[in-house]
């Protein structure tokens, strides 16, 4: 059960932190291509400007000094004002066509970014051509890339370190609490082992007493009539008190093969006359296989008590119906009954300690609250699940699913 509480913790933990360090990594790789790609601009607004100053016209002419401007990765080509090419300097250059009626001034295409601007006369304004610097993305990628290992390979780093403090820190965490649980348990256990000797003092007195009934008042002889119907309920609540703090503590059990097709037969031969002093109709849908690995008795007192609930719960004229199919590598035993079922505010609760409905499950009963609770401390035990479905008015399905064992001997 600690375990199952760490576990929870941790991976609530990780995802909260792997959570924050995508977001972190995502905002550092959208600033830091931002800038590179910024720069990258900057320097084609630098070179295009430099590059316009080249383009000049004499005597009527279009001329062109291609002075070397250009670095590594860096290009420049200029056009007449019809938009054809006159002349290029460096690589890579860019095969995008100049349109001179709709131009674009900054373009990305092909791993390639590319600025274009008009050059016009000093002297008269008149447009003589335009002039286009290129640049390749190349380098701006490769860093990107190198940036988006780095980042990974940190954020998982990260995580893992994270992962192993906050195993020691949530085991530390835990401890105490750990270790304020298991003495409660204790003091459970021990309280209701105690328990035991006075009661039964109690009950044995309380018993011999109404025995001799000529020797009291009608008033003594109900009073001890309660004390006994006190002491069954506090035998009974002692008694289940004791097991769940023994379940509790016991996380590993000796298990044997168990034919739970028998169990289930003999439980509905031994509640068919219970069932039809009630006006109910038991019926079963058994089949094979029901081999299961685990605790005979243990498995038959969860039976018992889902028979039980489901027989006190529905009325006169009623049905309830046992069935076991296999699912997959599992056994699913259902117990379905048509009786008054559970609210919907209550499902989520039924198997919570002591809990009890004020009216969906309480009436007629003299149960504490720990019937439901046992067993799915069992059944989690024998590494199964146990589940419910239910309408009010509409009757419920209790599930049990208990993986199937993997041989079954000779009967």
């Amino acid at each position: 059960m600690f375990r199952k509480v760490r576990l929870q913790l941790l991976g609530s933990y990780l995802m909260v932190l792997a959570g924050i360090m995508v977001v972190f990594a995502i905002a550092i790789r959208t600033t830091f291509a931002y800038t590179l790609h910024h720069q990258v601009s900057q320097r084609l607004q630098n070179l295009v400007k430099a590059g316009s100053l080249e383009l000049e016209i004499e005597d009527g002419r279009l001329e062109l000094d291609q002075e070397d401007l250009v670095r590594d990765l860096q290009s420049l080509q200029w056009y007449d004002p019809t938009g054809q090419l006159v002349g290029t300097q460096g690589q890579p250059a860019s095969n995008l066509p100049l349109d001179p009626q709709q131009l674009v001034r900054l373009q990305t295409h092909a791993n390639l970014k590319s600025m274009t601007v008009p050059v016009q006369d000093l002297n008269t304004g008149q447009l003589i051509g335009f002039v286009r610097a290129n640049e390749s993305l190349e380098a701006v990628n490769q860093t990107l890339q190198q940036l988006d290992w780095g980042l990974g390979g940190g954020a998982i780093l990260a995580i893992v370190l994270s992962g192993i403090g906050g195993t020691w820190l949530t085991a530390r965490a835990m401890h105490p609490i750990e270790q304020s649980m298991r003495q409660l348990q204790q003091f459970t256990a021990d309280a209701s082992h105690e328990l035991r000797s006075p009661l039964t003092a109690i009950k044995t007195n309380a018993t011999v007493a109404q025995k001799y009934p000529e020797g009291m008042r009608q008033t003594d002889a109900e009073k001890f009539q309660a004390i006994l119907s006190a002491v069954n309920q506090m035998t009974a609540l002692t008694e289940s008190l004791l097991q769940l703090a023994r379940l509790d503590q016991s996380s590993e059990q000796h298990q044997d093969p168990i034919n739970l097709l028998h169990t289930l037969e003999e439980l509905s031969q031994h509640y068919q006359r219970q069932a039809q002093s009630k006006g109910i109709t038991l019926t079963t849908q058994l089949a094979e296989p029901t081999w299961v690995l685990g605790h005979e008795d243990q498995l038959r007192q969860v039976l018992v008590n889902l028979l039980e609930n489901a027989l006190r719960y529905t009325p006169t004229g009623g049905a309830v119906q046992v069935s076991s199919t296999r699912v997959g590598s599992s056994i699913l035993i259902q117990v379905q009954d048509t009786g008054m079922g559970i609210k919907a505010e209550h499902r989520e609760k039924i198997f919570d300690r002591f809990w009890q409905a004020d009216t969906s499950r309480s009436y007629q009963t003299e149960g504490c609250g720990l019937g439901l609770a046992i067993a799915r401390r069992i059944v989690q035990l024998h590494k199964g699940n146990i589940a419910v479905e239910s309408e009010w008015t509409q009757g419920s399905c209790f599930s049990i699913k208990l993986p199937l064992y993997d041989s079954s001997p000779e009967r």
